[in-house]
């Protein structure tokens, strides 16, 4: 029936299709988004063929232990440019916002309970295990999750890959079948979908749609929701319009510059596209399609040699090929650790010889011991650190390069390795705009030896760990400006 790869559909509860129900309900979670979505399409296929109307429903909960005005505020942004497109659109969209905690319970079974089946979005960090069978108790009827988070489908390969060089052999043996394999990008434009549905009166009684634009433009709005309103909302809009703006901008006027001088702080050629890739307002597949349109590439172009090098493969120009190599190898490389490896965020997911290197040293002397307190607020005597921590506080990121050695400073000045990641791991999803991401346990990871081989000589603290200096980092990289951008002052 589906024009779906077959590795991109997960099926989660084995209950019948509900053929007499009212509707076919995807329930947006990760791709929040109308375009380039291989779970829209799935529902909009379901749809046509059962000749029911799609019902799209987005909700906000209150239950994440990460929620601040800075994340909600994105998000919310996202959803006021959902109900406007979907608004033309042959669907009808319920976005829910909860506005106390519990308040939103029984919402999603009830939703199901009228559903022919119900499609969601198959992503390891917004549906760990314990979350996806708290909800399958729910669901009483076929329940699938399918995979849009990149080219290559999460689970074609059961295999953890442990080096990045690894998997980038694998992408260069097996990526190519699966260009041809896209979603659609308006997948709502096919036709053949039944009129909009009302939703019961019991629904919108009992969890009321509420007006979105006030919360995601309002302070006194989000002052109301029980989060944590000591991370500030940023500049920078969430949603799908300002992402594909922000696309446009990157491959035209920073993208040919990005190999030069992506590594150097003081300079702002990364795409800024993390956090739009996080939460679904923008698609990997439409970022690489829109990245390959400008450097003038096709297929004809793909090298036969699997050599796992990190351009060459691509037959693009060097720049373009160090940007595919993070938007894919990298980013793709994080979501399947987390896919195979349900507890991602644990030390003893660590490799072994990393394991055991950092808890032979775990009762080093420790020349500086912050608190978490102290670390929050850039309170060390490091100012390179701090600029990088003032940075994660007032703009929601950390320059790509200096990330590395915010995380090697932490695991320096923590009583334990443990606690240095349980710290990394709080900082990083309480401030950054796309934290909680398979990204990020990738970059935090390989602060502690992940994706990594074991260094010499062996040091205190960090045993065989890779070791890294704000000294030696700012040989390598330019920083004055970046410090004074970043000095000592209230974020």
């Amino acid at each position: 029936m589906t024009g779906i790869p077959a590795h991109r559909i997960r099926s989660v509860v084995q209950h019948a299709l509900r053929s007499d129900g009212d509707y076919v309900l995807y329930w947006l979670v990760a791709n929040r988004r109308g375009t380039h979505n291989f779970s829209l399409q799935y529902a909009v296929e379901w749809a046509r063929k059962l000749a029911k109307p799609l019902v799209l429903f987005e909700p906000l909960w209150l239950d994440d232990p990460w929620t601040t005005d800075r994340h909600y505020q994105f998000v919310l942004e996202g959803m006021v440019d959902n109900e406007r497109y979907f608004a033309e659109k042959p669907v009808t969209y319920y976005p829910y916002l909860e506005l106390e905690q519990g308040r939103g319970k029984g919402l999603i079974e009830a939703l199901a309970k009228n559903a022919c089946l119900v499609i969601s979005d198959d992503s390891p960090c917004f549906f760990s295990p314990q979350v996806l069978e708290s909800v399958t108790s729910e669901i009483s009827v076929r329940f699938e999750l399918v995979d849009s988070n990149g080219l290559l489908p999460m689970r074609s390969s059961e295999r953890v890959f442990s080096r990045a060089f690894d998997f980038r052999r694998y992408l260069q043996k097996n990526l190519r079948e699966h260009l041809n394999d896209f979603p659609l990008s308006d997948p709502l434009a096919v036709g053949g979908i039944p009129p909009k549905v009302s939703l019961r009166p019991l629904i919108y009684r009992q969890w009321p749609i509420t007006d979105l634009k006030p919360y995601a433009r309002s302070k006194a709005c989000l002052g109301k929701l029980s989060i944590d309103h000591g991370v500030g909302v940023l500049p920078i809009r969430g949603g799908t319009h300002a992402a594909g703006q922000l696309l446009q901008a990157f491959v035209q006027h920073k993208l040919e510059r990005y190999l030069e001088v992506r590594n150097q702080p003081e300079e702002n050629v990364s795409s800024g596209l993390s956090p739009y890739l996080h939460f679904g307002h923008i698609s990997v597949h439409q970022v690489f399609l829109e990245t390959v349109k400008h450097a003038g590439w096709d297929p004809g172009h793909l090298s036969e040699h699997v050599n796992g090098r990190a351009t060459g493969w691509w037959g693009l120009h060097d720049a373009v090929e160090r940007f595919l190599d993070q938007l894919i190898t990298w980013r793709e490389l994080g979501y399947n650790f987390c896919a195979f490896c349900p507890d991602y965020d644990q030390f003893e997911t660590l490799p072994s010889w990393a394991q055991q290197t950092l808890e032979a040293h775990a009762g080093d002397s420790r020349p500086h011991v912050y608190s978490l307190g102290e670390l929050e607020n850039a309170g060390t005597h490091d100012p390179l650190w701090n600029a990088a921590q003032r940075q994660l506080r007032s703009e929601g990121r950390i320059h790509n390069y200096l990330r590395m050695l915010w995380g090697k400073k932490i695991l320096k000045w923590s009583p334990s390795p443990r606690q240095a990641l349980s710290r990394m791991i709080e900082l990083n999803n309480k401030y950054a705009l796309d934290g909680h991401n398979p990204n990020s346990y990738s970059g935090i990871g390989w602060v502690l030896g992940r994706y990594d081989r074991a260094w010499g000589p062996e040091r205190q603290i960090f045993g065989k760990v890779r070791y890294m200096t704000s000294r030696n980092t700012a040989r390598k990289v330019r920083v004055k400006h970046y410090l004074q951008r970043y000095a000592s002052h209230d974020q």
